[in-house]
Order: C-alpha cells, then sequence, then structure tokens
C-alpha cells in the first residue's frame, strides 16, 4: 500500500506561483508511476501531470509550460510547482500512485481569485 498526502495550496492571486507536495509513505523509487490530477467544482477529476520510474514527464495541454511535476527522493515527495496561475486553475488537485493498484491522498484546494 502507499499512502500520499498533499500540502501547499491555498488562494493565489492570476499570475501567481504555488508548490504543491505530496509525501509518500514508501519510497518514490519503488513506485511505477506518481503524478497530479484535480478536480473543480461540477467537473470530472482530470489529468495534470505524472513522472514515470524511468523518469518520463508528461503534461496536460492546458499546463504544459507553466506546471512542473518533479521528485525528491531523499524525502519521499513529488512536487507540482505551478507558476502563472489562472482562474481556471481552481481545483481540488489530487496526488495519486500506481503500486500494485492505484492511489490517492485527499487532495488540497488551490484557489485563484484577485
Amino acid at each position: 500500500q502507499v499512502q500520499l498526502v498533499e500540502s501547499g495550496g491555498g488562494l493565489v492571486q492570476p499570475g501567481g506561483s504555488l508548490r504543491l507536495s505530496c509525501a509518500a509513505s514508501r519510497s518514490i523509487l519503488s513506485i511505477n508511476r506518481v503524478g497530479w490530477y484535480r478536480q473543480a467544482p461540477e467537473k470530472e477529476r482530470e489529468f495534470v501531470a505524472i513522472i514515470t520510474d524511468d523518469g518520463r514527464r508528461n503534461y496536460a495541454d492546458s499546463v504544459k509550460d507553466r506546471f512542473t511535476i518533479s521528485i525528491d527522493n531523499s524525502k519521499n515527495t513529488v512536487y507540482l510547482e505551478m507558476n502563472s496561475l489562472k482562474a481556471e486553475d481552481t481545483a481540488v488537485y489530487y496526488c495519486n500512485a500506481v503500486y500494485f493498484g492505484n492511489y490517492w491522498g485527499r487532495g488540497t484546494q488551490v484557489t485563484v481569485s484577485s
């Protein structure tokens, strides 16, 4: 099993930045794939970014060139650096890990508003 705990969400103005963190209960190196998804009010959960066990990174078109996913193996933590935030980025952001199953954190709220 993998337990995931997200943090770092909050209220930010349009154009601002936030860094989300996802602490995993086991070594990231042992996990097949980790990533971030988000769910806006009254919308389906959608893919944001992933990083695979061979280091490949993929991003949703809507966040490409603005968001960066990274890993700190020493801390078993996955980060999502979010820049140039827009109102449409407002959502609950969830961390996901694939390791003999599909695991989710409880999410962290990101609100982009002036």
